[in-house]
């Protein structure tokens, strides 16, 4: 299972940050959350390290809970990855 978030707008968002709240909050097993676009997810990411993190209110490892790629390559080989692990 892995979740694929595309380019969207507040339903995503409101989808996007449920599973990261689930997985930080240790409600649900980890899986792997994929952005996908980096021209389009950098700036939201960007945000959660300037604001979030340097206010304290995530720890350095939450932002490890879902990863930014732009390849369909790339994202099938770290599913895959994060499945046999």
């Amino acid at each position: 299972m892995a979740f694929i978030a595309m380019p969207g707008g507040f339903g995503t968002l409101d989808e996007l940050f449920e599973a990261i709240t689930l997985i930080q909050t240790r409600r649900i097993k980890p899986f792997p959350i994929v952005l996908v676009g980096s021209d389009y997810w950098n700036g939201l990411v960007d945000w959660l390290r300037g604001t979030l993190l340097a206010g304290g209110n995530i720890n350095e490892d939450d932002l490890l809970i879902f990863q930014v790629m732009d390849t369909a390559d790339e994202i099938v080989h770290y599913i895959r990855r994060a499945v046999i692990v």
